[in-house]
């Protein structure tokens, strides 16, 4: 049986990271992990993966793949067994810290503007982590 929280985070490695090795795919789940333990963000899996959106307006969640106004259900079968088995993975308390607490990421072809604000700890794939 697959638990909301399981659901959760592997949509969220699914539509964020499916196309990133493993490690790649798993710093951006311990993303999610790292927010729900700040006080700053929602304190559940499915909360901080959820965040900020707003009926009809497009691109104000947390993750981009949420509100972009698209389908959000799986299409590539293998992709999405791959991403519950990572879920699954980065729940494991006994896995280290990838991401040296990073709440924050981003696809190394864009240049947000909170990126200079924060702290820049890893390069991995094609994301940049940051605290």
């Amino acid at each position: 049986m697959v638990t909301e929280v399981l659901f959760c985070l592997a949509l969220n490695v699914y539509h964020e990271a499916r196309s990133q090795p493993l490690i790649g795919q798993l710093a951006v789940a311990q993303v999610v992990l790292n927010r729900v333990e700040s006080s700053a963000y929602p304190d559940t899996v499915c909360g901080v993966v959820y965040q900020n959106k707003y009926p009809g307006r497009l691109n104000r969640c947390q993750f981009s793949w949420y509100c972009d106004g698209k389908n959000d259900t799986p299409r590539d079968a293998d992709a999405w067994l791959r991403a519950n088995q990572i879920a699954s993975l980065a729940l494991s308390p006994a896995l280290p810290d990838l991401v040296s607490g990073a709440t924050h990421y981003h696809a190394l072809y864009v240049n947000p503007s909170w990126a200079g604000s924060l702290e820049s700890v890893a390069t991995i794939g094609s994301h940049r982590f940051y605290r």
